[in-house]
């Protein structure tokens, strides 16, 4: 995998989601192409001086989501179906998500708040 990979300890979301951002990122950006199989659990994990939990949990999310394939014996690999070329519609969701995002995260507002605040928002609409 040639896409670096880095855990900010000074940054308050948890490690695996910062991790599970980071590949979304390059999967969706291209960085990352179906097929490509990412580092086990256990080098991923001694890579970034984190506990191989953290990584399991991150390549949990991502399979969830559909972004990435687990094959007993084969490792992880990127999920043709997660590089797909995202329609408009989503398009412009994500950029109006980042422009929040970005928003928020200029006037100091924590991840975890950023993300309660959407959630409330889902529950009220």
């Amino acid at each position: 995998m040639s896409v670096p990979l880095r855990i900010d300890p000074s940054d308050p979301t948890p490690p695996y989601e910062q991790l599970r951002r980071q590949i979304a990122g390059a999967i969706a950006s291209g960085g990352l192409v179906a097929g490509t199989r990412l580092p086990t659990v256990r080098q991923l994990a001694s890579d970034l001086g984190v506990a191989a939990g953290t990584v399991m949990r991150t390549y949990a999310e991502l399979e969830g989501a559909g972004m990435v394939e687990a094959r007993r014996g084969g490792g992880t690999l990127v999920a043709a179906a997660a590089t797909a070329r995202p329609e408009p519609q989503q398009n412009r969701l994500r950029a109006s998500a980042e422009a929040f995002v970005r928003q928020a995260r200029s006037e100091g507002v924590p991840d975890a708040d950023i993300i309660d605040v959407i959630h409330a928002v889902l529950r009220s609409v």
